[in-house]
C-alpha cells in the first residue's frame, strides 16, 4: 500500500482556513483530518477526539517530555497546540492523505520534517481590516481576544513566504476551488 501524502493548512484566525479544510474533506480526495491536541478548554459544540484532543496542561507536558509530538507550540500564553506523531503515522501508513489545520510555526515545522511529501498552503484574508470584520462577525471572542488575534495575525503573515502556496480568501467559493485544485494536483503527482 502506498503511503499517504500530507497537506498542511495554516492561517491567521478568521482567514477561513477551517471552512476551506471542511470543504476539502467533503470531496473524494482520500483525505483524513489530523486531529491536533490542545491544552485549551473546548468551545461550545467541540468534541474531544473529533475537533481536538483536549488535554490538561500536565498531560500535554508529559507528552512533550516523552517526545510524542511531531510539533507543538504555545500559541497563546498558557495555551498549547500540537500534532501527535502516532496520529499522523497511523493515517499515512493506512494510505490516507493527511490534512493539517495548524498554526504557522507548526505548519513550517511539519513541512520541514516531511519535505516534498507535504504541501504547505497558507490561507490569507485580503486585509487586516477584513480579518477584524470576520472575527467580530463570528461573535465567539471578546473585543480583547479579537485584538490579540489581530496582533498575532500580523506576526503570522510574516510566515506566508515559507509556505509552498498562498491562497487569498477574498471570495470563499473561489478560495475553496483554488485550494481544491492545488490539493488534487499534489495528490496526483
Amino acid at each position: 500500500m502506498e503511503k499517504g501524502k500530507l497537506i498542511i493548512f495554516s492561517a491567521p484566525s478568521g482567514s477561513g482556513k477551517t471552512t476551506i479544510v471542511k470543504h476539502l474533506l467533503s470531496k473524494e480526495l482520500n483525505l483524513a483530518f489530523s486531529v491536533s491536541a490542545t491544552s485549551r478548554k473546548p468551545r461550545v459544540n467541540e468534541v474531544d477526539g473529533i475537533d481536538y484532543y483536549f488535554l490538561d496542561n500536565d498531560t500535554f507536558q508529559k507528552k512533550i517530555d516523552k517526545g510524542d509530538f511531531l510539533e507543538w507550540e504555545e500559541v497563546y500564553t498558557g495555551v498549547r497546540y500540537g500534532t501527535l506523531k502516532n496520529e499522523v503515522e497511523r493515517l499515512i501508513n493506512g494510505g490516507q492523505n493527511v490534512v493539517f489545520d495548524v498554526d504557522v510555526v507548526g505548519g513550517v515545522n511539519i513541512k520541514t520534517h516531511y519535505g516534498d511529501k507535504a504541501l504547505a498552503i497558507f490561507i490569507q484574508a485580503p486585509s487586516i481590516a477584513e480579518l477584524r470584520k470576520r472575527l467580530k462577525a463570528r461573535n465567539t471572542d471578546s473585543a480583547d481576544t479579537i485584538e490579540k488575534r489581530l496582533a498575532k495575525a500580523e506576526q503570522e503573515l510574516e510566515y506566508a513566504p515559507l509556505f509552498d502556496r498562498i491562497v487569498i480568501n477574498n471570495i470563499l467559493e473561489n478560495a475553496c476551488n483554488e485550494t481544491e485544485m492545488l490539493v488534487r494536483e499534489f495528490i496526483n503527482q
